[in-house]
């Protein structure tokens, strides 16, 4: 996906039978994504979103139909949504998004040693909390997102310090 646009959001289950989905909401105030205007999905499909109750929301394509009925909600589960970058607020000093990770080189530190461990190729984020997808082509693994194991990120440097779990091996790139 294109970097100029952030995941915000995913279509989860449908609710009820007029076509109203349960939309996860990946802003700080999950209330906000409403409000950040026209959503994209990755077919290139555009959406606006109203919620109608906690996490319950009414997605109109871009000619302001509904999907209608409990089958085109069925339809669109695991629809990631984006927001254009420029609609979203500036990140705090020390702050930044997810999106900002990828493509950051990736440098190992076992045993006082650092060596590159690739690229970041992806975040991944499947509910219990992110993980970075790291290595090259051919060979990647994922790395819990945490201080622990990601203890360093220097944006402006591009690259980030991983301290991977003991049980995660990747081959130095080349």
């Amino acid at each position: 996906m294109n970097q100029q646009r952030i995941l915000m959001g995913v279509v989860g289950r449908p609710h009820g039978v007029r076509g109203l989905v349960h939309v996860h909401s990946y802003a700080s105030v999950p209330e906000d994504l409403a409000g950040y205007g026209p959503l994209h999905d990755e077919r290139g499909i555009v959406w606006t979103l109203q919620w109608q109750g906690n996490g319950i929301a009414e997605l109109r394509d871009n000619q302001g139909r509904t999907l209608g009925d409990r089958d085109a909600a069925q339809a669109l589960v695991n629809r990631r949504l984006y927001v254009d970058r420029e609609r979203l607020p500036e990140p705090e000093p020390d702050e930044f998004y997810l999106a900002d990770l990828i493509g950051l080189a990736a440098h190992e530190r076992r045993d006082g040693i650092e060596r590159s461990m690739g690229t970041v190729l992806a975040v991944h984020d499947y509910g219990a909390g992110a993980s970075l997808e790291i290595g090259h082509v051919g060979h990647s693994a994922l790395v819990p997102f945490t201080r622990l194991c990601v203890p360093q990120i220097d944006l402006a440097a591009g690259s980030l310090l991983v301290i991977p779990p003991q049980d995660v091996e990747l081959e130095p790139s080349r």
